[in-house]
């Protein structure tokens, strides 16, 4: 299972959503001195000490990302069937690219807001899960056209 190139990615995928749902996806500090933080799970106000806490609806870009870890743990693990390893790297495809707009789309709200702040580390990370989770799919395919070919020559 670890010999194979494909479970890499999906592990470097794994935990780059993990690091996502943990790093913040927007930042900014006002002139009053108050802290607005947008995670994946919530959107948060410190001000003097006292921190306000908003979930819904940020909490959606969460949940897709712990899908799309979910999905990606049963495809490592089914590296004995590729076909259904394809299958489950198109349908994490679309939780990880969910998860990815949904952190844009709630950044770039608070970036309006706001008019100011920055994008954390949380935005960009599923990105880079989207793209190994692209080359595990390629590579899969190629593993599936490798055996086919080889049992074609039989």
């Amino acid at each position: 299972m670890w010999q194979r190139i494909q479970t890499v990615f999906l592990v470097i995928a794994i935990l780059s959503l993990i690091a996502s749902i943990l790093q913040p996806i927007w930042l900014y500090t006002d002139v009053m001195g108050k802290d607005h933080e947008l995670f994946a799970f919530h959107f948060t106000i410190i001000e003097k000490g006292v921190r306000t806490t908003v979930y819904f609806p940020y909490t959606f870009t969460a949940i897709l990302a712990i899908a799309a870890i979910t999905v990606a743990v049963i495809e490592i693990r089914k590296f004995n069937d590729r076909m259904l390893q394809m299958k489950l790297g198109a349908l994490n495809s679309l939780f990880m690219a969910g998860t990815l707009g949904a952190a844009v789309l709630f950044a770039n709200s608070m970036h309006k807001n706001f008019h100011a702040g920055q994008f954390g580390l949380g935005l960009w990370l599923p990105a880079v899960a989207v793209a190994c989770n692209w080359l595990a799919m390629r590579f899969i395919k190629r593993d599936e056209k490798i055996v086919r070919d080889s049992q074609r020559l039989r």
